[in-house]
């Protein structure tokens, strides 16, 4: 059974249990095959009412913050591997608490914390992360190899020697890329820091790697990973955001109004673009809507999407819908379930979509709404 909109509120985000699983199945089988570690990626997925299936079929999450990595050790139940460009001293002990593997984005950062991660009551592995300064990410906004990135240490940068103490390498230059794409990356990576592959213990390969989306070849994924970990004779850790809940479900919004200027017609919807959906501006790109397409000359039904909120730009140029929409019709927003709910924000105080799931069994779990102790809980 399909998802029944009839039973879903409006705003909520929608994700759909069966195919949650589905992507897990599918990368499940990446893992074992390639003789892999793939753990999930916070920053693109931490609906942690989720986490006991996902906690099925991956081991381990990667965390990029100390609330992240909390939350990683509370609802996945393990320790998290932690990367930051930076970490806080008034933090630290803390965060060390919660992890098994961190990543330092420069040596002065290792130089600085190092000692620390040895007085945790259990071991932690360190690692640095590198820029293989190859990536093919056209948007500069997610393209941590882009001149002058931040992100990870250069080859010229590096010594001779790794420090003592580190035993890991991870890199992260792909934005839902192939497995082609990574191909790439690993010569860059073997190019400018072969001689380091031979000192450490793991490399963790970062995320990108869109491998649940509809053509990736999962076979030359599988033997590109092997190759590599047999070459080095290391642990390989893929930690991807996107994959794991791609196109798992949805956000359910609904007409409020319709409005006309110049010709071009908007309706007003219930949800924002920039506070629900910031990527659609961000990245750029166009969401996907059921029963709508993109427009062409015969075109009789076109329609400009506005959110709720005040900022000018919070909408999305015209669809065609095929017919007259109503005020009180339902919009339903695909592959709204990823890169959504973990970059949301509360801007102009608008409502934020309740959470939900449909379950399994064909029925529907409303797992969060919100309410004005959310919104102010936030300011001061």
């Amino acid at each position: 059974m399909t998802l029944d909109y009839s039973k879903i509120p409006s705003p909520a985000f929608v994700l759909d249990e069966k195919l949650l699983r589905q992507n897990l199945q599918l990368i499940n089988r990446v893992q074992n095959e390639a003789g892999i570690e793939i753990i999930l990626a916070f920053k693109g997925f931490a609906m942690w009412s989720a986490f006991p299936m996902v906690r099925e079929y991956l081991s381990g999450a990667t965390a990029s913050s100390l609330n992240e990595a909390r939350l990683c050790f509370e609802e996945m139940k393990t320790r998290a591997h932690v990367y930051s460009p930076v970490y806080f001293e008034n933090e630290f002990p803390e965060l060390m608490a919660y992890t098994k593997h961190i990543v330092f984005n420069s040596f002065n950062q290792f130089n600085r914390f190092y000692s620390e991660t040895q007085k945790a009551d259990h071991p932690v592995s360190c690692g640095i992360r590198v820029n293989p300064e190859y990536s093919d990410v056209e948007t500069d906004l997610y393209n941590p190899s882009a001149a002058g990135s931040r992100l990870g240490v250069g080859s010229d940068e590096f010594p001779d020697e790794l420090p003592a103490g580190i035993e890991g390498i991870h890199f992260h230059v792909l934005c839902e890329s192939d497995s082609y794409s990574l191909e790439k990356v690993l010569q860059n990576l073997e190019t400018k820091f072969g001689k380091y592959l031979l000192q450490v213990k793991w490399v963790n390969m970062g995320g990108g790697h869109l491998m649940t989306r509809k053509g990736y070849n999962h076979d030359h994924l599988i033997q590109l990973l092997q190759n590599f970990r047999k070459k080095y004779d290391v642990k390989v850790i893929l930690e991807p955001g996107s994959a794991i809940a791609w196109d798992t479900g949805v956000l359910v919004s609904k007409v409020m109004d319709i409005v006309e200027h110049k010709g071009i017609k908007t309706a007003i919807l219930n949800v924002s673009f920039t506070a629900h959906m910031p990527d659609t501006l961000e990245m750029p790109y166009r969401p996907r809507i059921i029963g709508a397409k993109d427009p062409n000359e015969k075109s009789k039904y076109l329609y400009r999407l506005g959110g709720v909120s005040c900022l000018a730009g919070d909408f999305m140029e015209a669809y065609d819908f095929g017919h007259e929409l109503q005020i009180g019709e339902q919009v339903v927003f695909l592959d709204m379930i990823h890169y959504t709910m973990v970059k949301t924000t509360m801007f102009n105080g608008v409502n934020h979509p309740a959470i939900t799931i449909w379950t399994e069994n064909d029925e529907l779990k409303v797992v969060r709404k919100f309410y004005y102790e959310d919104f102010k809980g936030r300011l001061s």
